[in-house]
């Protein structure tokens, strides 16, 4: 039966055809918020025809504002994840007498952390101002990590990897929720590429931290430093970020009202909604119920599997290939390097193609790190040179990654839905983030070939959802073809675009949503 649109969100919703209800949008929204919504709708109208020379300089003033504030957040994000992998190179395995796998353990164990408080984390952030909530969270990863620098025992650094794990698991949907409230479905690859291309930078900052502090002589370990500098760097930012960091379009600091106005305008054809503080439990039911979303979770399972161990053994890779402590280090910024290459290639490329190129590019990008994996195992032991060259290869998996994370902001409605399902797919990077680490086992050092193998299998994997995901947008599409034609077949009126752009209505809801892939 074809699901009718909530009651309570299209009472409030606005006329297709009057000049609109001053009314609020939906249900859910400040009343001074929901008010400034229905004017968007009353002087721009569904479509969001803004002037072309506006629109073009508020997308410029949006990106100046939002990109690099997200982009030094992954960037903190990302250098925080790996700061055991360098302080494993700068002894803190034999200073904490670490044996057999209790390294695996410390790398895979703050994804446990992750696991358990990604879901409530998410819904507690629909609740509280968005941007407010993610400082928290960042100023707590600093603190953890600080505490870390103290520790002298196992028991003790899981303890705080665990905490650390759980104040992160908000860091990916938070992004991912502030980009689709500020850019268009079309804008939304692009723009988290921009975000995520951070990551390969703190890969390159990695190193260079890691260089910098193997050259501080100190009767405190090298290894204690990277927990204190990057903990102290992530804390202060998170103080910046409070306060420059939006926390809707309506509250926008720099913004007059006119370019709030169009801020709004230019998101309502998306039909996703953009701002909602009220959970709806009955969209977390369908969240749950929905097939999509256990593919996404699948997603970032397999997806995962190589970054869990690649994030915290590729130092330990690079080293087994005869390089020392300082030169393992610095042999880390070409890797960072490349993943921003990889990541900016795969946006500007999607940006080209024809509409729905999205998940063709993603299997496009995962042939390169396919070719790495198996050079890397299959070329003889004393190729150091080949085998690093294919070892770089295999951070191409991360531009898909980036291009795949925008089919969940594009094709997800209703706010609490599409809370569940971002959380979702990094629910299932958390399990990915536990089982890979697993795959290296110390005895197959330097060659790793469990490893390496797990990735080349995860990869072709991940190639063939891919094609799963493009194949169920496309019948989604034709269902959504033929609800609209039931509507029509039954004499029942079609709600207008209108009407359901910013009713915080489910995609499977919205008979005017529209999938892309």
């Amino acid at each position: 039966m074809t699901p009718e649109p909530h009651p309570e969100e299209l009472k409030a919703t606005v006329s297709h055809d009057s000049d609109v209800e001053a009314t609020p949008p939906a249900s859910g929204i400040a009343q001074q918020n929901a008010e400034l919504y229905a004017e968007a709708l009353r002087r721009y109208g569904v479509e969001g025809e803004l002037d072309p020379k506006a629109e073009k300089r508020l997308k410029r003033k949006l990106d100046r504002r939002i990109l690099p504030v997200l982009g030094i957040c992954y960037f903190f994000y990302y250098v925080d994840k790996t700061t055991l992998s360098y302080a494993a190179i700068f002894g803190i395995k034999e200073d904490l007498h670490l044996k057999g796998t209790d390294y695996n353990w410390l790398s895979s164990i703050f994804y446990f952390g992750w696991l358990a408080w990604a879901i409530p984390s998410n819904l507690l952030m629909q609740r509280s101002p968005p941007a407010y909530y993610l400082s928290f969270n960042i100023a707590l990863w600093g603190v953890f990590l600080m505490c870390q620098a103290a520790v002298n025992n196992f028991a003790a650094l899981a303890a705080l990897r665990v905490l650390g794990g759980a104040v992160e698991a908000i860091a990916d949907p938070a992004f991912m929720l502030i980009t689709s409230m500020y850019y268009t479905r079309a804008e939304q690859p692009s723009r988290i590429s921009a975000w995520y291309m951070w990551n390969g930078i703190g890969v390159a900052g990695g190193g260079l931290i890691g260089y910098g502090i193997g050259h501080i002589k100190s009767s405190i370990a090298s290894w204690r430093f990277e927990f204190i500098i990057v903990g102290a760097f992530c804390t202060l930012w998170a103080c910046v970020l409070a306060y420059i960091l939006p926390n809707s379009p309506a509250t926008f600091r720099g913004f007059d009202h006119e370019e709030k106005l169009m801020m709004i305008a230019r998101l309502a054809k998306g039909q996703t909604g953009i701002e909602q503080r009220k959970i709806r439990w009955d969209q977390v039911r369908e969240a749950y119920a929905d097939y999509k979303t256990w593919l996404f979770f699948l997603l970032g399972f397999i997806a995962n599997i190589p970054n869990g161990g690649i994030s915290n053994f590729s130092t330990l890779v690079i080293k087994g290939l005869g390089f020392n402590q300082l030169h393992t280090s610095l042999l880390g910024i070409p890797q960072g390097v490349l993943v921003v290459i990889w990541i900016g290639a795969g946006a500007l490329i999607n940006e080209r193609l024809p509409k729905n190129s999205r998940t063709i590019v993603c299997g496009l990008f995962m042939l390169p790190t396919i070719a790495g994996a198996l050079g890397f195992l299959l070329a003889p032991t004393h190729a150091y040179v080949g085998r690093l060259i294919c070892f770089y290869l295999t951070g191409s998996y991360q531009a898909s990654f980036v291009l795949s994370l925008s089919l969940i902001t594009s094709n997800t409605g209703g706010q609490s839905k599409k809370m569940i399902v971002s959380g979702m797919i990094w629910f299932g990077a958390c399990i990915g983030n536990i089982a890979g680490p697993f795959f290296y086992k110390t005895s197959q050092a330097p060659k790793y070939g469990l490893g390496i193998g797990s990735l080349l299998v995860a990869n072709i994997l991940e190639l063939l959802l891919f094609f799963v995901f493009r194949f169920v947008f496309i019948w989604e599409n034709k269902k959504k073809e033929r609800q609209r034609a039931q509507y029509v077949a039954e004499g029942r009126a079609l709600p207008t675009a209108a009407e359901t752009a910013f009713a915080n209505m489910t995609d499977k809801e919205n008979p005017n949503f529209e999938y892309v892939y």
